[in-house]
């Protein structure tokens, strides 16, 4: 009795593969790796579309272009260096000259500005920009 039951489900099994084995082969022939591969394609394109549209979206309103942090630091030592060595190669002054005594109706009531050089305006700016 026990063999039998054992080759009755050996033979459900044996039927069921079978009709596995052809529903795969008739699916199988419903595909096509070209439209596999076309529908891939079509998928990843998407998902490039919408990595592109976040991309856009998390960038800051208002924002300029993107800025490097370690170009703009190293553009600012430039600046510093090129500053301090302006500032070495002036001849060295001696010591300071006696104060000029000037009438006291005669002295101006604020001190006169100093023009700023160009690369001191670009430093200004660049030190704003980043202060952002």
């Amino acid at each position: 009795m026990i063999m039998l039951e054992g080759a009755k489900a050996t033979t459900e099994t044996v039927d069921a593969l079978r009709t596995g084995a052809a529903a795969m082969k008739a699916m199988q022939k419903a595909t096509n790796i070209d439209d596999v591969d076309k529908t891939m394609d079509e998928i990843n394109e998407q998902t490039e579309n919408m990595k592109q549209i976040q991309e856009a979206l998390s960038t800051p309103i208002g924002a300029a272009a993107d800025f490097d942090e370690d170009e703009l630091e190293a553009e600012l030592e430039e600046l510093e260096g090129a500053e301090l060595e302006e500032q070495l190669l002036q001849p060295a002054t001696t010591a300071p000259a006696a104060p000029v005594q000037v009438p006291a109706g005669r002295q101006p009531a604020r001190p006169i500005p100093q023009k700023r050089t160009a690369e001191e305006d670009e430093l200004a700016a660049l030190q704003a920009e980043m202060a952002l």
